[in-house]
């Protein structure tokens, strides 16, 4: 009983340490290096407006484009340096046709559906300008943003650049929508304080920049194209800096079964990152950069959700030894796991009615979240998630 005690603890302390300790842990980090004045000052030059390309890979997107384009002719970069790139592998709704209707825009079109990464290595090809900002065609961006962005980028020890990705909020939200807002805001905190201790670790494709020469070809089969393009330049050695005033916004998903599609697409490319990526675990080549990727990223695609079944099971055990009613530690402790997966279930069966408690939006999406990354497992070794665009209905 001693061995399934520790076992617990152990799984306990991941869990926390995943979603909570390690946010904990690396607010202490930066408040020690501001204390000591060890922090790395930002190199940024108001002056610096090099040529950008602004990149697009979209398919079927043609009810976003008039919209899209009127967002990128309003936002605050020179227009004559921003050059468009759209890339409509496989449309066939019409999207680059209308495209060609906008001057300015270069639009590369083929009939072939290849998938998103498949239209970005292709599209790369035809990028110029010494950055490049990838972003999505059904967001917006903040009129700021490129200028932002592009700021970061005059420290040279800077590779790629993330802005934040915003949730469009509504004071009647859907589970998803409030719990993805949620997320989205605990993880923009955790993702300052990352680029601030040393790197963020992994952009948001919605809104990110690299230098172009640090591009490398993806695989065609890859998942999450932003986070393997990201760090793959902070492997050649260079930073991926953050700045939440550079973002791109828009709808949260329609619906939690929407939410969920998306999620289990996230976690098998995220299973399928830890694999690929699997020499940024080695902490003695890669030092900080390795910690961050393993506490931010690599425990939550991996031991975090598998901690949270055993936990169960184990608690269960220890708090029929100890008397499942006795209302002692571990008989309490699972209990209250007991009771937040009550209120997740509550969650759901309440969102099924169109009945929303605001209290019941974290445990479920918590759930959800967790519930994903076992779906995405299930299809990364079925082979059966396609790299093709799969976009979540959204709100």
């Amino acid at each position: 009983m001693l061995t399934l005690k520790i076992t617990f603890w152990i799984l306990l302390f991941i869990v926390f340490y995943a979603y909570i300790g390690y946010g904990i842990v690396l607010f202490l980090m930066i408040k020690t290096k501001r204390m000591f004045g060890a922090g790395r000052k930002k190199i940024e030059n108001p002056g610096f407006e090099p040529e950008v390309t602004l990149f697009i890979a979209a398919y079927n997107e043609k009810d976003f484009i008039a919209e899209k384009v009127k967002n990128s002719l309003e936002l605050d970069y020179p227009q004559e340096k921003l050059h468009k790139v759209w890339v409509t592998d496989g449309s066939d709704d019409g999207t680059p046709d209308v495209l060609k209707q906008f001057p300015g825009v270069e639009v590369y079109h083929l009939p072939q559906r290849s998938g998103k990464i498949g239209a970005m290595n292709r599209g790369m090809k035809f990028v110029k300008t010494p950055i490049v900002v990838f972003c999505d065609a059904n967001t917006m961006l903040g009129k700021e943003s490129i200028r932002r962005i592009v700021r970061l980028f005059s420290d040279p020890k800077v590779g790629c650049v993330s802005g934040e990705k915003r949730i469009f909020s509504k004071e009647k939200d859907t589970a998803a929508g409030a719990g993805e807002g949620l997320y989205w805001k605990y993880e923009s905190t955790l993702k300052k304080w990352d680029a601030e201790l040393y790197s963020v670790v992994g952009a948001a494709g919605e809104l990110f920049a690299i230098r172009t020469e640090l591009y490398q070809e993806v695989e065609r089969d890859t998942l999450l194209d932003d986070f393997i393009i990201s760090l793959r330049v902070a492997q050649q050695g260079y930073t991926i800096q953050y700045d939440p005033e550079a973002y791109a916004i828009e709808t949260a998903s329609a619906n939690v079964k929407e939410e969920l599609k998306r999620k289990i697409r996230i976690s098998a490319g995220g299973i399928q990152s830890v694999i690929r990526l699997v020499s940024l675990l080695n902490i003695f080549k890669y030092g900080i950069l390795s910690f961050q990727y393993i506490s931010h990223r690599v425990l939550r695609w991996t031991l975090a959700p598998l901690s949270l079944l055993l936990m169960l099971i184990t608690g269960l055990i220890l708090a029929v030894n100890e008397g499942i009613f006795s209302f002692r530690l571990y008989s309490t402790v699972f209990w209250l796991q007991i009771v937040f997966y009550i209120a997740a279930l509550l969650g759901w069966y309440l969102e099924n009615r169109s009945i929303r408690l605001k209290l019941l939006f974290v445990p479920y999406y918590f759930f959800i979240m967790n519930l994903s990354v076992y779906l995405g497992l299930k299809r990364f070794l079925k082979k059966t998630q396609s790299v093709n665009w799969e976009r979540a209905k959204r709100g």
